[in-house]
């Protein structure tokens, strides 16, 4: 089921106020730059020196990426946007230092505050870049660490800043937080939708975000309607459901660290065996791969994305799925962090083979797909709304070239972008959710 336009207008009305609320250190620039520069130097290690070095200037990196495509603007190079950290190895730590420090300058505030566009507005660290790079250059992971010093140096969009901040401190976003969590699920419930709440004892936890609590509840349902049609034994939490984690989308490590460490604890609450991450990008690695690093230790789970989880079961012959028939002509958008960062690609391919529509692959699809250009929090940076729409208009051309009639993601930021890019450009696509289309073709719907 696509979502009504006019909720998703109500819930984009509340996005140009998100920083309002943000509290903002009153810091001298000697103490911000000190504070980038303590955390660059903390995450460099030998082969972020390597890499550093190893750039021979091919230019590949700028032709994957959506920002430098979508405006051929020589800044949003990626390499570029590691410019500061590279200065800061070479001037500090680099074998040749004493030499470097001749000719490279120091990074001032002026620096940082100049990046910020170049690692927030325009970079989804969709990871693109990293995979052409003929060198092997993990730009991305880098960009992630310049996030990382922007955060400690206070620097980071005050958007990102407000939403780090409130779930870092009231573990709450867009004010839902475990007690308003628990009321929505209460009526979803009081509609005949069984969703098993605290259970003591759960071989499987579902994660949600808010964003499935307040606008994709479809998406929520669907997942409840899976659940009870597998006859698994799961629950939801409400100690331990948030997937999102804006922690790692600002580079704020304490929030990041602090996130993940509800889930594992709901995980560990009840017993869970798997953990599974609903169609939300950033939300599948930060519990996937950052998780058990931010922790030091082995999780003691497996973390499925929901469309991993979906493939997995029909694969096995557990899911059996209606066909929804060809007349559906349908393409699919793979979410950069779960396809290109985490290889989940035939999974979703599974889905729809599975579900008998027409699908149509785009062009450059699969761990080549270009980014919807809202990843990473860029879809809740008001200055970059603009960029972020040339971006988009790349992902508009895929589309129409297949000649579908509807796009499918299996991610809830990819999925506003789409409606936000459809409602600015007119756009005639409808945008869909893949675990709702699979709910839709559960036998005895």
């Amino acid at each position: 089921m696509s979502v009504d336009m006019e909720t998703f207008k109500q819930f984009a009305q509340m996005l140009p106020h998100l920083g309002e609320n943000a509290q903002v250190t009153q810091r001298s620039d000697a103490e911000r730059v000190g504070s980038a520069k303590e955390q660059f130097l903390r995450k460099l290690d030998n082969r972020m020196a390597i890499e550093l070095e190893s750039c021979i200037h091919c230019g590949h990196c700028a032709s994957a990426c959506h920002f430098y495509t979508g405006t051929e603007d020589p800044k949003y190079v990626p390499i570029r946007k590691l410019d500061l950290l590279k200065r800061v190895y070479r001037r500090e730590v680099s074998p040749l230092r004493w030499l470097h420090r001749l000719y490279t300058d120091d990074i001032t505030v002026k620096d940082l505050q100049e990046w910020q566009e170049l690692v927030y507005d325009s970079c989804t660290e969709c990871g693109r870049c990293s995979m052409v790079c003929p060198m092997g250059i993990n730009i991305a992971s880098m960009v992630n660490v310049m996030r990382q010093g922007m955060a400690r140096a206070d620097l980071m969009p005050r958007e990102l800043m407000g939403m780090e901040q409130e779930q870092g401190e009231h573990e709450s976003l867009f004010g839902v937080g475990p007690e308003q969590m628990q009321g929505a699920i209460a009526k979803l419930q009081a509609t005949g939708i069984d969703i098993p709440l605290n259970k003591d004892r759960a071989d499987i936890l579902v994660t949600t975000s808010v964003i499935d609590l307040i606008l994709f509840t479809d998406g929520l349902i669907a997942t409840a309607k899976v659940m009870n049609h597998l006859g698994v034994n799961w629950t939801l939490r409400s100690d331990g459901y948030e997937a999102a984690n804006f922690g790692l989308l600002s580079g704020c490590e304490r929030v990041q660290r602090k996130s993940s460490a509800r889930l594992i604890a709901a995980a560990k609450a009840c017993g869970a065996r798997t953990v599974i991450i609903p169609e939300c990008g950033h939300a599948y690695p930060s519990m996937r791969w950052e998780a058990a690093n931010d922790h030091k230790q082995r999780l003691a789970f497996e973390v499925l994305s929901i469309s991993e989880f979906l493939g997995r079961e029909l694969k096995s012959g557990r899911l059996r799925l209606n066909k929804l028939g060809r007349q559906r002509k349908v393409t699919f958008h793979d979410p950069c962090k779960i396809a290109r960062h985490s290889g989940v690609i035939d999974e979703p391919r599974w889905v729809l083979d599975a579900l008998g529509v027409d699908f149509r692959e785009v062009d450059s699809g699969k761990e080549l797909n270009w980014c919807c250009g809202g990843g990473a929090g860029v879809f809740l940076i008001n200055s970059a709304s603009d960029l972020r729409q040339k971006a988009f208009q790349i992902k508009m051309g895929q589309v129409a070239k297949t000649g579908a009639d509807s796009v499918v993601t299996a991610c809830g930021s990819c999925r506003l972008n789409f409606l936000n890019g459809k409602m600015r450009a007119g756009w005639d696509k409808e945008v869909e959710s893949l675990v709702e289309m699979v709910a839709e073709a559960l036998p005895g719907n």
